[in-house]
């Protein structure tokens, strides 16, 4: 007790009894205070004249003025004191002691610590102490959004560790709340669990309170912060209004920072989750039962808070529910496809290298320029896979792709017998893939004829020649007008030796 601060009422008190005769012990027995404080306490009454009975009793400031606490002994200067002037500007300019602390190091070789200027800066008193007001809120006005971490999942047959997030959305009037766990923060995951908790709840609040996750507020602003355009629709079409709060003030919010730290403190620990599926199941569960307590602050259950007043202060949902979309600005690259979460759709080849606006509702893609749709694709599931309409594609594309072995075969047939013939040797070599081969010749129709490209494969296959290359020289120099010279038999038999130039075999064995 001999180190504790008294206030002036007890110091008063004690002065009384003393006056009136009670001594040290008596003070203790009395719980005033220790009989070594009384003792020292009496010290300073005697000096100043106070336990003469005949004397009035002193007001609260001499009492405060005689115990006002001495420093103990000489202290050091703060290193911050030649500095005094400057820093006593600086701080009354608002400006962090950190910044303080940076800038005389720089500019006038300061050696002290941060925390030096720090409690240099306090003792300043310059600052008013930091204060909060509470906020309150009517039946329906808002409802406070946000992410917290949920648990890990383990695979119980492949020991594969899923990590998970929680999604509380609390209305600020009854405190009544909806919790759900889900596997990423994206854009269609922030929209879907709006979606399920307004219809949890049976309608939806004025405004919604945000931070400014990603997925909701692109570029952060403590006056004109920029809403994703999928969450501009979503609450355009819900029928609520994005309030979202500025940087770094957590305290706009907190109720819902309140209710997080609830979820994890009081709803994970001790309990295990098969899955997804179970989890969410356990947390609707716990939700409804802790509803039903009363509430801290307003002394109600959250449930008959919402049931009784706020439930019918909602807005009604909306007849047709807003579609899931997220929205994201893409390229075209030179193959004439956009990339979305490492899939890809067509567009135009004359938008190649263009900026455009691309949409992605659960279904399907499309893709903008500006406000106007210039492709839609069914949504893939696959990463890696891509989907084309011929019609995005350059002419020559087009053309090569819609060419292929079956179309030549088709059109060979049409021009004659020969040009399919070499078209079939063409596409069925075994080792090199002529499909450009067979393009090529039949494209030699359009320069010559039908009729002479006929001729030309004829003479070809008479020589046994039948690339595009000699298709083509034998069109360019007219031999496929000339008459096809007869096919030249082969000779029966074997060679006998006979001729004029032929060396006697015998010969060559000769000692």
């Amino acid at each position: 007790m001999a180190n504790r601060r008294f206030y002036m009422f007890e110091y008063r008190q004690v002065l009384v009894r003393m006056r009136l005769g009670a001594s040290d012990r008596d003070v203790e027995r009395g719980g005033l205070m220790g009989r070594r404080a009384a003792g020292r306490v009496r010290v300073v009454f005697h000096q100043h004249g106070w336990l003469d009975p005949s004397t009035p009793l002193p007001d609260a400031g001499d009492v405060a003025a005689a115990f006002a606490r001495q420093p103990a002994g000489a202290v050091a200067p703060s290193l911050c004191e030649p500095h005094r002037e400057q820093i006593v500007a600086w701080a009354r300019e608002d400006i962090d002691a950190s910044t303080i602390h940076a800038a005389l190091e720089r500019r006038h070789g300061f050696t002290g610590s941060y925390s030096s200027v720090q409690r240099f800066v306090k003792t300043l008193g310059l600052r008013a102490p930091s204060a909060t007001s509470p906020l309150s809120f009517s039946p329906g006005e808002a409802a406070q959004v946000d992410f917290g971490t949920g648990p890990l999942l383990v695979d119980t047959m492949t020991g594969e560790v899923t990590k998970t997030w929680f999604f509380s959305m609390q209305l600020c009037y009854s405190r009544h709340k909806y919790v759900e766990f889900v596997l990423d923060q994206k854009v269609m995951t922030w929209l879907g669990c709006h979606r399920r908790a307004f219809e949890w709840f049976g309608g939806v609040p004025e405004r919604v309170i945000i931070d400014n996750a990603k997925c909701a507020i692109t570029k952060a602003c403590r006056y004109d912060p920029i809403v994703q355009r999928a969450y501009y629709e979503h609450a355009e079409g819900w029928g609520f209004k994005i309030d979202a709060l500025p940087p770094v003030q957590p305290q706009m919010k907190g109720r819902v920072e309140r209710s997080v730290g609830f979820v994890k403190k009081s709803f994970l620990p001790l309990r295990e989750f098969r899955n997804l599926v179970d989890l969410n199941n356990q947390a609707r569960e716990w939700t409804l039962k802790v509803g039903n307590r009363k509430h801290g602050s307003t002394h109600e259950q959250p449930l008959t808070r919402f049931a009784d007043i706020e439930r019918h202060q909602l807005k009604p949902l909306p007849a047709i529910v807003p579609e899931l979309c997220e929205y994201a600005k893409v390229k075209v690259h030179g193959d004439c496809h956009v990339q979305y979460e490492k899939r890809r759709y067509s567009v135009s080849y004359k938008l190649v290298h263009r900026e455009l606006w691309l949409k992605a509702t659960e279904t399907s893609v499309h893709v903008l320029l500006d406000h106007q749709l210039i492709a839609a694709h069914p949504r893939l599931s696959r990463p890696g896979d891509r989907s084309t309409i011929t019609d995005h594609l350059p002419p020559n594309a087009i053309a090569y792709k819609m060419r292929d072995q079956q179309w030549c075969l088709k059109r060979a047939g049409e021009i004659g017998i020969c040009t399919r013939t070499v078209i079939e040797r063409l596409l069925n070599h075994r080792v090199v893939h002529n499909l450009r081969a067979a393009q090529g010749v039949i494209g030699l129709a359009k320069t010559y004829s039908d009729a002479r490209l006929e001729a030309a494969c004829e003479r070809a296959l008479t020589f046994n020649n039948v690339t595009r290359g000699a298709i083509k020289t034998i069109l360019d120099n007219g031999l496929d007008q000339l008459v096809t010279p007869p096919v030249v038999q082969e000779v029966s038999g074997a060679y006998d030796g006979s001729g004029r130039y032929c060396r006697d075999m015998t010969t060559l064995f000769d000692d």
